[in-house]
């Protein structure tokens, strides 16, 4: 009878032990869940502040929008190459894929296919047009993701999805016409831009993901921008293209880099990592609301109720998409 009573005891013990490690487990996982929820939110306002600023160094200093590419791939590609080289496991990372001629093949489409092909037209749209239009234009590249996942699933979008198209599609003729037809209310050349910006985007979200998981975040970025900002280089020689940047240039410049580019990526991808992809496309779309404050307030830029509405209606497609 005692010895039964004693196993019961040690199995209360052990039941109560479990809870408390499950307990331990369960807060763990909320604080990193908080985590990456400030992480994506910092990122996101990152990102979206850095499209206005870029915006306002084009057109206050002339500077043309692949120079500015050139510069922030070529100086941000060590910041995240030396992110990567301060851990032990970076450090792997970044000695073990020159091995793997295969991965290095990925990298090199990440470079082309998304790298440099997202920060062209994403800064091109924003010199067409302004910051807010072109990350919303950007944000309609999650609509050709879940294509590209339908099609490799063999399945047919959700009603969800085909919900989240047709708000793409209103949004995208309220932007492009404000309201009128017989008129774009953006230039064409930015309209194409913008387009480009969000195919450039799910190139952006599908591109990187293999090598990613193998060799990191840090180390595939760091590689991707710097030969994406090498051959852009060798391309438009923006040696031949220097404008004439005085101490404010060169130091919102450098916020640019560090903060707008090296930073937002970082943060955002910390906040993928602990808060989940859904939960971070979903907070990433505080991007287009932070660029659409930021252009109004700081550059005096104006939309009219359509634009604003078609605004709306893209951003409520990310919801319902992601």
């Amino acid at each position: 009878m005692l010895g039964y009573r004693g196993q019961n005891r040690e199995r209360g013990t052990a039941v109560a032990a479990g809870k408390k490690e499950l307990g331990e487990k369960d807060l763990e996982r909320r604080r990193r869940v908080r985590r990456g929820i400030v992480a994506t939110l910092v990122g996101g306002t990152f990102w979206g502040l850095n499209g206005t600023v870029s915006k306002w160094l084009m057109d206050t200093y002339a500077i043309d929008p692949l120079w500015l590419v050139c510069v922030r791939e070529l100086t941000a590609c060590w910041l995240f190459l030396a992110a990567a080289a301060v851990t032990a496991r970076g450090r792997e990372q970044l000695a073990g894929v020159w091995r793997s001629p295969r991965d290095l093949l990925a990298i090199l489409g990440v470079s082309l296919g998304a790298i440099l092909f997202s920060q062209v037209a994403y800064l091109e749209a924003i010199d067409w047009t302004n910051s807010a239009t072109a990350t919303i234009m950007q944000s309609l590249g999650m609509v050709l993701v879940m294509g590209y996942v339908c099609v490799k699933m063999r399945r047919r979008p959700r009603r969800r999805e085909a919900l989240g198209v047709a708000l793409a599609l209103a949004g995208t003729y309220l932007v492009a016409t404000g309201g009128n037809p017989a008129q774009l209310s953006l230039p064409a050349e930015g309209l194409a831009w913008g387009l480009a910006c969000a195919a450039a985007a799910a190139c952006l979200s599908i591109l990187p993901a293999a090598p990613m998981a193998r060799w990191g975040n840090f180390t595939v970025n760091g590689l991707a921008f710097l030969v994406s900002g090498l051959i852009l280089a060798a391309v438009y020689r923006p040696w031949e293209h220097m404008p004439a940047l005085d101490g404010v240039a060169v130091a919102v410049l450098a916020g640019c880099v560090i903060v707008g580019t090296f930073g937002a990526y970082a943060l955002y991808l910390q906040g993928v990592k602990d808060a989940g992809s859904m939960r971070a496309s979903l907070l990433g779309t505080i991007e287009p609301v932070t660029a659409t404050i930021a252009t109004v307030a700081w550059l005096g830029t104006s939309f009219s109720p359509a634009e604003v509405v078609g605004f709306a209606l893209i951003i409520a497609m990310v919801y319902l998409t992601a």
